[in-house]
C-alpha cells in the first residue's frame, strides 16, 4: 500500500511527532511505501496575522502542493495528524479531488475547543463543548491568551463545520482512547466516522531494572500537566523518596524554585529520548499528574515498556491506560493529598510494587506493541477506502 503520511509540526516537538514519525516508520517496516508531507510551525512569520489566518481557514498554496504530490505517487489513503495551522482542511480537499481515502488521527480536542485542551484558568471547561461557534472560546482568549487568536481558532473550525468538512471530507477519524471518542460524539462528530486505535512503541526498550530508588516525571512544565499538583504532593510525603524531573515549559521557575526548597528534587530538563528511557526504567515509579482530559497518555505506555508502574489522575483516557493495583495507582485529579497517600501507600508496600513491574510490562506487550496497532492501522485504512 503506498499511503502519504501528513503533519503540521509544532515549535516544541511533542507526543504527535512522536506517533506521525513512528507509525510512518511502522508502515514502512510492514512494506508499505510512505510518502511524507510536513510543514513546520518555526516558519510562521509574525508580520502578516491576516494571512496566517487565511491559510489557517484555507491554504491554497498546500492545496495545489499536495494535489501535485498526489498525482505523482498515487497513494490510496492520505493520513492526517495536525493541520493546524498551516497546512489547514484544505489538504482534505485535496485528496478527496484527487480520489484518495482521508484519515485524520485525532491527537487533541481542536475541532470541538479553541484551546484544544478543555482547560482553561487551572481547571477543566467543557464551555464550547458542541457549540458550532466556540463564543466562550473567544471572550476569554483561551487560545494562546488573546481573543483575536482564538476567533482566527474558532473561525477555521466554525466554518469547516458549517461546510461539513468534518463529515464529507474525512472518511475515518482515528480516536485514541474510548474517553475521547465519547467527547468527539458529544462534540457532533458522526459515530461511524471514528475508529478506536490505541498509541503504540516502535521500536520496544528493553525492560528496565527499578533499582534507582527515585520516583520520575516525563512532560511538559505546564500547569495542565499537573506539575503544581506533584509539587506539593512531594512537600506532604511521610515517605520521603527522591523525584527526577525531565522536561521543560513555562512552568520551569516553579520548579526551580522547589529544587531549592526540597533537595530530594532534581531538575534535568529535556533530555535524549535513551537518555528519557533509561531514567524511567530505572525508577520505582512515575507519576503522571495531568489535570486536563488527556486523550491518551504515551508517557505512560513508555513507562509500562520500561516494566515501571505509574501513578497517575483519574482524569480523561489515563483510568483506560492504569490498572489499579496491577500496573499503578490512580489519584483524584488535582488533589495533591490524594496523591501523596497513594505515594506513601506504594512505597509502604514494596513487594506490591514489584510484582505491578512485571504486569505493567505485560500489560504493554498485550496492547501496546507495534504488530498489533498495525493490524488495527490497516483495518481502519480499509474500511475508509470502502467509503
Amino acid at each position: 500500500m503506498r499511503v502519504l503520511t501528513v503533519h503540521n509540526n509544532y515549535r516544541e516537538p511533542g507526543g504527535e511527532e512522536q506517533i506521525f514519525t513512528s507509525e510512518s516508520a511502522l508502515l514502512e517496516s510492514k512494506g508499505n511505501e510512505v510518502v511524507r508531507y510536513t510543514l513546520d510551525n518555526e516558519s510562521i512569520s509574525t508580520d502578516n496575522p491576516l494571512l496566517l489566518g487565511k491559510n489557517t481557514l484555507w491554504n491554497s498554496k498546500v492545496y495545489r502542493e499536495l494535489r501535485s504530490l498526489i498525482r505523482q505517487n498515487r497513494p490510496q489513503i492520505a493520513h492526517f495528524h495536525n493541520t493546524f495551522p498551516l497546512i489547514s482542511p484544505s489538504a482534505y480537499y485535496a485528496a478527496k479531488d484527487e480520489g484518495v481515502a482521508v484519515v485524520q488521527t485525532l491527537h487533541n480536542y481542536r475541532l470541538l475547543c479553541p484551546n484544544a485542551l478543555f482547560f482553561r484558568e487551572g481547571r477543566v471547561c467543557e464551555d464550547c463543548l458542541g457549540r458550532v461557534i466556540p463564543l466562550p472560546g473567544i471572550v476569554h482568549g483561551c487560545y494562546r491568551g488573546n481573543r483575536r487568536d482564538s476567533a482566527m481558532v474558532a473561525l477555521t473550525t466554525s466554518f469547516h463545520t458549517m461546510l461539513g468538512t468534518w463529515t464529507n471530507a474525512v472518511d475515518k477519524f482515528i480516536v485514541i482512547s474510548q474517553f475521547a471518542m465519547n467527547k468527539f460524539i458529544q462534540g457532533g462528530l458522526p459515530a461511524e466516522k471514528l475508529a478506536l486505535k490505541s498509541n503504540f512503541l516502535h521500536p520496544v526498550p528493553p525492560p528496565g531494572e527499578g533499582t534507582g530508588g527515585y520516583a520520575v516525571y516525563v512532560g511538559r512544565l505546564s500547569i495542565e500537566k499537573g506539575l503544581g499538583v506533584l509539587l506539593e504532593a512531594w512537600r506532604q510525603l511521610e515517605h520521603k523518596i527522591p523525584l527526577k524531573i525531565l522536561g521543560d515549559g513555562p512552568m520551569a521557575g516553579l520548579v526551580t524554585e522547589a529544587v531549592k526548597e526540597m533537595p530530594e528534587i532534581e531538575w534535568l530538563g529535556r533530555r535524549p529520548s535513551h537518555e528519557v528511557y533509561e531514567i524511567v526504567g530505572n525508577a520505582s515509579f512515575l507519576v503522571f499528574p495531568s489535570e486536563w482530559y488527556e486523550t491518551f497518555g504515551q508517557v505512560a505506555i513508555e513507562a509500562f515498556a520500561k516494566g515501571t508502574p505509574v501513578v497517575a489522575s483519574n482524569i480523561g483516557a489515563v483510568p483506560e491506560l492504569v490498572s489499579v493495583e496491577r500496573s499503578g495507582l490512580l489519584f483524584r485529579p488535582s488533589d495533591p493529598t490524594d496523591l501523596a497517600a497513594k505515594i506513601d501507600w506504594l512505597l509502604a508496600h514494596p513487594l506490591k510494587l514489584a510484582q505491578m513491574r512485571l504486569t505493567a510490562r505485560s500489560e504493554f506487550e498485550s496492547k501496546y506493541t507495534a504488530d498489533n496497532n498495525y493490524q488495527r492501522l490497516i483495518e481502519i485504512y480499509q474500511s475508509a477506502m470502502a467509503v
